[in-house]
Formats: structure tokens, sequence, C-alpha cells
């Protein structure tokens, strides 16, 4: 993930002004302008870490939004060399140190968790799905079912979680799917439309949703099948007729209804790729804390506990 794109630096922008970060009345009122502090993110639960990155972009850009000169004081975020985005941890690791003016920290804090929290829970959810289907030669896709705003980063998440990204936006690739095929005249008629139209080098993939209709995307050139709310069983048929299908490699796709507890038997069709759209809409977020003390003293070794960044 570039970190510094303009895409990302817009979001982490737009996540502190929304937040009024630079203007934490509490904090102005309460904490001396020269304090230093230290600050531990702490995983309290088993987790696939992702957005680590995020943390000294949110301090950098701060220092953008706020001319006062507690906000542009240098500032040193610490990991592990073994903790990374992609890596899963146990409960109770440190995922980082964060060393910076205690005003600062504080006004941060809720924002830099909510992404970590937000995206490594993603991870970790793609990461159970993963680990589901080992073995098997399928693979775990995610969809566009995402945050409006949030798409790249959930779909790095994904990807850290060790998923496979499908189509990033609808200029990315051609999926033809029912609505299309309603409104478009037939599978037939948009096949032959898409297939003479499409720029080079762009593969058309088609939804179906019977042996019918995969029977008629196939005969007339579907170049990837998206086999739409299916039992295992009709998927397993479905691969196994488009196998027959001479001289030419057809993507499979399965889609619609596949949770933890099945996507195993959907794995071991034969299937190439598994598309689960609760990986971005409905991963829970992963619980990590912040927990912040005073610099003085501190030599990184000890445990941060004074203050514990869990609430709202």
């Amino acid at each position: 993930m570039d970190w510094k794109s303009h895409r990302i630096d817009a979001l982490l922008e737009q996540a502190l002004q929304e937040d009024q970060a630079a203007h934490d009345e509490t904090t102005l009122l309460t904490v001396d302008a020269h304090l230093q502090a230290a600050s531990s993110v702490i995983a309290r639960q088993e987790l696939v870490v992702a957005g680590l990155g995020a943390i000294p972009r949110f301090l950098e850009i701060y220092a953008r939004l706020d001319p006062r000169p507690s906000a542009q004081t240098r500032f040193e975020v610490v990991s592990h060399p073994e903790i990374f985005d992609g890596v899963r941890v146990p409960a109770g690791q440190v995922l980082a140190v964060i060393r910076h003016n205690a005003r600062v920290l504080l006004s941060c804090e809720r924002v830099i968790l909510n992404l970590l929290q937000h995206l490594s829970g993603i991870a970790t959810l793609t990461r159970r799905y993963a680990d589901a289907i080992q073995g098997t030669p399928a693979r775990v896709l995610d969809t566009r079912k995402t945050v409006p705003g949030l798409r790249a980063l959930e779909k790095y998440a994904v990807l850290c979680g060790g998923g496979a990204n499908h189509r990033i936006d609808l200029a990315s690739g051609i999926l033809v799917k029912n609505n299309h095929i309603a409104l478009g005249g037939g599978i037939a008629a948009v096949l032959k439309r898409a297939l003479e139209r499409r720029k080079p080098g762009q593969r058309v993939q088609v939804e179906v949703r019977s042996a019918q209709e995969l029977d008629e995307a196939l005969a007339h050139g579907a170049e990837a099948i998206l086999l739409d709310n299916m039992t295992s069983a009709e998927v397993r048929r479905s691969v196994d007729r488009i196998k027959q299908e001479a001289g030419r490699w057809i993507p499979t796709e399965a889609s619609g209804g596949i949770a933890l507890g099945n996507i195993r038997a959907y794995a071991e069709t034969g299937v190439d790729f598994i598309s689960v759209g609760a990986l971005t809409h409905s991963a829970p977020a992963a619980d990590i804390s912040m927990s912040i003390a005073a610099e003085s003293g501190f030599d990184g070794t000890q445990d941060l506990l004074p203050f514990e960044g869990h609430g709202i």
C-alpha cells in the first residue's frame, strides 16, 4: 500500500477532519502543550494486522492541520521487525510504540484506532476464510460490497488476510450480471455486444444461475463464468461441464450464500475462485487499544496502562 498516494492521503485527512482532531477541546483545556508522551498500540485479541502504515501518515497529516507548535514536534513510530501488515499476532501483542506530543496522541488516538480496528478486522476474517480452504486450488475473492470511500483500503486488508482482489471498480473488468442480461435482451445478445465492443485484453465474464444459462453462455463465447447462488453440488456439476470446453481455459467463480461453514464444500468442487461479500461488509472490528503515558522515565519496555483508549 502506498500510504503517501494522493488518494490515501485524502482519505486519512478526511478522517481527521471529520473528528475535528485539530480542535480537540478537552485535550486543549486539560493537557499541557509541552508534555511528551509514549503510547502502545496493543492487540487485545488474536488478529491479522492491517494498516500499520497509516499511523505515521495520520501524524504527518495532522501536522498540516494544526499550526500549533505542539503538532510540529518530532515523532517516532516503532514496531518490532516481525510485526507488519499480514502477520497473525496473539492477544496482548504490542503492534507499535508511538512517541509524540501528548496532545497530538490524544487527538489522533480514536481515528488511528478506528482504521486499524476496521482493516485488521477485515484481514482477520479473510484469513479465517483462506484457512478454511487451505489445500484446495480455490482462492477467496472480495467484492465491491465495500464502505463508500474506503474500497482501496478494504481491498488492501483482504490481501493482508490472504485473499485476492476482484475488480476494483466498474471500469476494471467486464462482468455481465443478471440485470444486464434482463435489460440487454438475453445472454446471447449481451455476450455478442460485449465481445465485439470490449477493449483489447478484456475478458468477458458472465453470471449464470442454472445449467440452462450456463450452456447458453458457453455456446455464445463466455470467457469466464460466475456461478451464482448454486449449491455446492450444482457448482461441481457446472465446473465439470465447463471443463468439457475443448481448447480453452474458462475461469470459474462461485458466489452467493457462501459462509465459513460451507466454503470448504465449494472449494472442493474444483472451482477456481470463491467470492465472499462478507469479507468487507460484515467483518467485525478487531479489538485493538492504545495505552498512553507521559514520556518521563519511559524506556520502551514497561506496560503503558494509565490511559486505556478503548472508548469513544
